[in-house]
């Protein structure tokens, strides 16, 4: 039986807006969501900018009980799969809840309230520790408490890969429909790092943008003068199903995953390689091949990609070294396909970060619309591809890539491709 594995419905809470739409909106308007600091006193810090959420109240929209015992990382994941489920039109019950997984990816956790307990812990003793303490920062959280609000019982697990845990996530839930171990996958990234401990330690070791004066034109992906990325918050989360399943359903389906690749560079925590990446790329499109081919659409090509939605973080050597890996594994056809960074206006949202640009991809395809990559006003001659500079093109895509890279040698890339319906 030939498994095709469709997106269903998309959630994001982003600093461009508090839903997919909204946020897609402001992305292809090419406006920015960065902004100084307002979480926290950072007046003596060495960046003192972030691309906030803004008009968040999780006590409006989510169960108080697990408002007050979550972090915001867990509260994001939560809404944004909320937003995703409602979306797919999916009910779960006792019939299907078996056959629903969950594969939620973060980078750090609930790291703002395991500073908050550990403060709690060492200013009033352990007499006071709250028994959510463990509870509210550790990473698989995200998806034990997705679960039990939808009831879904299927396969459950946390992604923890820096910076592609959320490509990674969409990635493995992939993987489980493909394989026949769920029918369908509930997946994605969400973060929370905007706390003094984030961005004391980020700066320390150079990778933040201390563009202050002018936060909206700090994230500066393959420009000359880019100095490091802006972090930023959100979560992404799809859900994916079987194709069969969705169309008996009469489910709508914005995009196919036909691909998927990941692997490790195996040589330095956060140094990237071209080889590595390149050869994440080469995979992830060697996997569509096979796709393709067992679905009876052809095989796929280098040449057909139609865009790439970068890593783009805004470093000197993530920006360089994306751009020769493209260049290795596409050839000459790196030179003319639109290749668009979403963190020039949301910043670099970590463990979400892949998730919320996979939801920028599969709206791309749908839409026809690429989002620009703004900022790019002095291009740096070494990066001297199309990076569809500061206004969103409009232009039929059929197949795109999207590529994550994170700390640690992480690298992952996922295929999309405009749903094409064969069985009639």
């Amino acid at each position: 039986m030939i498994t095709r594995v469709v997106i269903t419905g998309i959630g994001a809470i982003t600093p461009l807006g508090n839903s997919a739409a909204e946020f897609w909106r402001e992305l292809v308007r090419g406006n920015s969501g960065v902004g100084q600091i307002t979480k926290f006193d950072a007046s003596n810090y060495r960046t003192r900018i972030a691309a906030e959420i803004k008009d968040f109240n999780a006590y409006d929209l989510l169960d108080y009980e697990v408002v007050r015992r979550a972090d915001p990382c867990i509260h994001y994941g939560l809404y944004a799969t909320k937003e995703a489920v409602e979306d797919s039109g999916l009910i779960i019950d006792d019939s299907n809840a078996d056959r629903v997984g969950l594969i939620i990816g973060t980078s750090i956790g609930g790291i703002s309230s395991y500073d908050r307990h550990r403060d709690n812990l060492l200013r009033r003793g352990p007499s006071k520790t709250s028994p959510y303490f463990i509870t509210s920062f550790l990473p698989n959280m995200v998806s034990g408490e997705a679960s039990i609000m939808l009831g879904a019982k299927g396969p459950n697990r946390c992604v923890v890969t820096a910076c592609a845990a959320g490509t990674n996530a969409i990635g493995d839930a992939y993987d489980l429909i493909k394989h026949g171990k769920a029918d369908v996958a509930i997946c994605g990234g969400t973060e929370a790092p905007i706390v003094p401990t984030s961005v004391a330690a980020l700066s320390a070791m150079g990778a933040l943008s201390p563009r202050n004066d002018s936060p909206e034109k700090a994230s500066r992906p393959f420009d000359r003068n880019r100095n490091g990325f802006v972090l930023g918050e959100g979560a992404g989360i799809v859900v994916l199903e079987e194709s069969n399943r969705a169309r008996a359903r009469g489910a709508k389906i914005y995009a196919e995953i036909i691909g998927y690749a990941n692997n490790s560079d195996a040589r330095h925590i956060t140094e990237p390689t071209v080889m590595t990446q390149s050869k994440c790329i080469e995979l992830a499109i060697e996997d569509a091949c096979r796709t393709s081919f067992d679905c009876g659409n052809g095989v796929i090509h280098k040449w057909d990609i139609d865009y790439v939605n970068a890593h783009g973080s805004s470093t000197k050597w993530n920006d360089l070294t994306e751009t020769k890996a493209l260049k290795s594994a596409l050839g000459a056809h790196a030179y003319e396909i639109p290749i668009s960074s979403n963190k020039s206006m949301i910043g670099h949202l970590l463990g979400a970060a892949g998730a919320v640009e996979a939801i920028s991809t599969i709206l791309t395809i749908k839409n026809s619309i690429i989002p620009p990559t703004i900022n790019l006003e002095d291009a740096d001659p070494e990066c001297d591809l199309d990076y569809v500079p500061n206004k969103a093109r409009e232009k039929e895509v059929n197949i795109a890539l999207s590529n994550s890279f994170g700390f640690g040698g992480h690298n992952a890339v996922l295929v999309f491709r405009k749903w094409v319906d064969t069985n009639g």
